[in-house]
């Protein structure tokens, strides 16, 4: 958990935007945290779709071909930075080559082989596919979070693979006991 005193990160948890929060692109945004240190973070929104992009569309595009998948997989966008790039988050029943661990739950993977493994239906039990991610540079993100445009959450599978993607922000509040209701533009700072 992130604190101002003992610069505590936040690897493999969530940020949720609160009202506050001025950049539209992370409006009512929920991200779970990939990487936060010292040198700054990095992390993948969970709560928002590309609209005009569809996952066959996609591995068509990527010259991925494939007769056995029958599922579909919604394309989230990631975040503003690198939208040309594919990031899979997913859970860790099993061991992916390339894939990088966030915590004892969920890895992060940017491989082809891994959108070719979902493509058909090879790949993990859990798995969220975006292009871009969102990243802050040193000290960004802490700054952000002092001037109370996140609050921040312990990982949770359920919000992160399963919960409905229009409900994700309310119920990541709701996660940490927050309500909508007392939540203003502009959260103070006692």
């Amino acid at each position: 958990m992130y604190n101002e005193k003992n610069h505590s990160y936040l690897d493999g948890q969530l940020l949720i935007a609160t009202p506050s929060m001025t950049d539209p692109r992370f409006e009512k945004a929920v991200i779970l945290v990939c990487v936060h240190n010292a040198e700054g973070a990095m992390g993948i929104i969970i709560n928002k779709l590309f609209a005009d992009i569809d996952f066959k569309k996609l591995i068509s595009e990527l010259n991925i071909t494939s007769t056995e998948h029958t599922g579909k997989l919604d394309i989230h966008f990631g975040g503003p930075v690198e939208i040309g790039y594919g990031f899979v988050l997913h859970s860790k029943e099993t061991i992916f080559e390339g894939s990088l661990p966030i915590n004892d739950q969920i890895s992060l993977n940017t491989s082809i082989d891994m959108i070719r493994m979902l493509a058909t239906g090879n790949g993990p039990e859990n798995a969220l596919l975006a292009l871009g991610y969102a990243g802050w540079g040193a000290g960004q993100l802490e700054e952000e979070l002092i001037q109370n445009s996140w609050l921040h959450a312990p990982y949770d599978k359920t919000l992160v693979f399963c919960a409905d993607i229009k409900d994700k922000w309310h119920a990541a509040l709701s996660s940490i006991g927050v309500e909508l209701s007392t939540l203003s533009d502009s959260i103070g700072r006692a």
